[in-house]
């Protein structure tokens, strides 16, 4: 009787109700319960109750081990050619400030693969060519070459580390490559996308995806040699865990990769400013960070972020999350860097 005494009081002291913890992710219920504990943000379905909860972990691919692969930061890397802002405006959204870049726009789909420390890395870097070639140069970086043939980034679709992506590519460089099946680019991504609802036509999403093959040829049609398609970096660096700091990034250079923990209640963002409300960690999740604002008659802070789950998944693949807290460790992984343009 002692023994099971204990047992349910830990656990509630860890879960804050063994009961809570008993209702699947995706069921009704959940979605309910957490409708009735958010403030800042409404609560809805995005994937189909049938998607397993070992689908929704396998999306969460930073490893636990990315920390020991954080960049040097941007003051040792850039050092007086590191830009200041004068004023920091209240709002900031990349896409209207680099309107002739349209990867700034778009939402990739990382499929039934922890790639989302690679998705977020070439997102940020495509921008980046663009901007800095003043919307000259509109290269798609291919997150199939990363997420294959960067062996020291970590392990493929099973996660990896954004900051160790950021240094490969000024090392080693990345070739070019678009959404699966679309034909464009080296290296279009090799894994499908999956079907969050019910009525669709894509395939049901199940974790069982493998990492895809490194190869270093481009897909034919191509008329561009594999080692010539290579783009590189020229600097990559973090940036230090400050508002100010990561604001002053994303104006002058562009938007950035970050890192965060997600929990279960995030996977049913639809609007407004996320904060964790209700259910357990899931894992680390790497994403764009490509602006900020403030939200509602009270202002809240936030952070304005894309996703890599395809733009069926809370706000036309976008979210918000609260700003200026390190709210579930968004300030405290930046990786960033300058292209190297030819």
């Amino acid at each position: 009787m002692k023994l099971l005494l204990v047992a349910t009081v830990a656990c509630l002291l860890a879960m804050g109700s063994c009961e809570e913890n008993k209702i699947p992710l995706l069921s009704d219920e959940f979605i309910e319960l957490v409708k009735t504990k958010t403030r800042t943000w409404q609560a809805g379905r995005n994937f189909d109750e049938g998607v397993s909860e070992e689908y929704i972990r396998g999306l969460m691919g930073v490893h636990p081990d990315a920390y020991k692969f954080a960049l040097p930061d941007k003051q040792e890397v850039l050092g007086y050619l590191s830009q200041k802002v004068d004023d920091i405006p209240k709002e900031f959204d990349a896409r209207e400030k680099w309107p002739n870049c349209p990867t700034i726009n778009e939402i990739r789909d990382q499929g039934s693969c922890g790639s989302c420390w690679a998705f977020g890395a070439v997102e940020a870097m495509s921008d980046r060519v663009c901007i800095h070639s003043n919307g000259n140069v509109n290269f798609r970086f291919s997150a199939d070459d990363l997420v294959s043939c960067c062996h020291t980034c970590g392990f493929g679709c099973n996660g990896g580390f954004p900051g160790a992506a950021w240094s490969y590519w000024t090392r080693k460089g990345i070739v070019s490559g678009g959404r699966y099946g679309s034909k464009t680019g080296c290296r279009p991504y090799e894994i499908a996308p999956c079907e969050h609802h019910v009525n669709g036509t894509r395939a049901p999403c199940n974790h069982d995806s493998k990492t895809p093959k490194c190869q270093h040829q481009c897909e034919a049609g191509y008329n561009v040699e594999y080692s010539k398609d290579k783009h590189f970096g020229s600097k990559s660096y973090s940036v230090r865990r400050n508002v100010r700091d990561i604001q002053e990034e994303i104006m002058t250079n562009g938007p950035v990769e970050g890192a965060f923990t997600v929990y279960e209640d995030l996977i049913l963002y639809k609007s407004g400013v996320y904060q964790h409300e209700h259910g357990k960690e899931l894992g680390g999740h790497a994403i764009r960070i490509l602006g900020w604002g403030v939200w509602g008659k009270e202002e809240v802070p936030y952070w304005l972020i894309a996703n890599s789950w395809n733009d069926d998944w809370g706000d036309k693949g976008f979210f918000r999350i609260l700003r200026g807290e390190d709210h579930c460790g968004i300030e405290s992984s930046i990786s960033a860097g300058l292209p190297k343009l030819v």
